[in-house]
């Protein structure tokens, strides 16, 4: 597939079906984009839904068949949209971080695939809010689900939540206590947390 140089194309590119629920519009917006009138298309449409898929399939599924809708707050951004929201301070890393991350059509240094999505659940936001510790939701998905890489935000317990072909299996975190929570090699990173999560659901798989 070439990048879509017309709306149809674009359209015809979002229509693709990454899994059950999710299409690959639903990965497209950017606040960033959308104000300052920078086109957020894949150059490499191919391999963005190579990795959309296997975000949405092995992570984002599970996810929603468990707790319900998940709100997507942030996904696919092109290295011309990230670049420019890197150059003027709008939370982005600069593009070669974000190689098989949030930039999902281009690998990273060691060639490898991968792709972030921030998400928001809103059925452990409101519990968040009430007080609920993010760390819950942090232990759930270690242990239940095949991520590369998180990272928790203050605002609705967001988080950034990577699939990646050589997953790292860090947790990292802005909210208190911050920094990483676990990774390969800390005492905490093996072996089962169900003490942190006792009061949400058990995994459903998902469709």
């Amino acid at each position: 597939m070439r990048k879509p140089g017309s709306v149809k194309a674009l359209e015809d590119l979002g229509r693709v079906r990454l899994s059950p629920n999710f299409f690959m519009r639903d990965f497209l917006h950017s606040e960033i984009a959308d104000f300052h009138g920078i086109p957020n298309i894949p150059d490499d449409p191919d391999l963005a839904v190579t990795v959309g898929k296997r975000l949405c399939e092995e992570l984002l599924e599970p996810l929603q068949a468990t707790f319900g809708r998940l709100a997507i707050r942030s996904a696919y951004r092109s290295p011309t949209v990230n670049e420019f929201g890197n150059r003027n301070g709008l939370s982005c890393a600069v593009n070669e971080v974000n190689y098989a991350g949030h930039i999902w059509d281009r690998r990273d240094k060691a060639g490898h695939m991968g792709a972030t999505a921030c998400i928001v659940v809103p059925w452990f936001a409101d519990r968040y809010e009430a007080g609920d510790d993010w760390r819950a939701l942090a232990w759930w998905i270690h242990d239940y689900l095949p991520y590369s890489s998180l990272y928790f935000f203050p605002k609705l317990a967001a988080f950034n939540l990577t699939w990646h072909e050589r997953p790292e299996r860090r947790i990292d975190s802005y909210i208190t206590p911050k920094g990483c929570l676990t990774k390969p090699g800390m005492a905490n990173h093996d072996g089962l947390h169900a003490e942190w999560y006792e009061a949400l659901p058990a995994l459903r798989p998902g469709p």
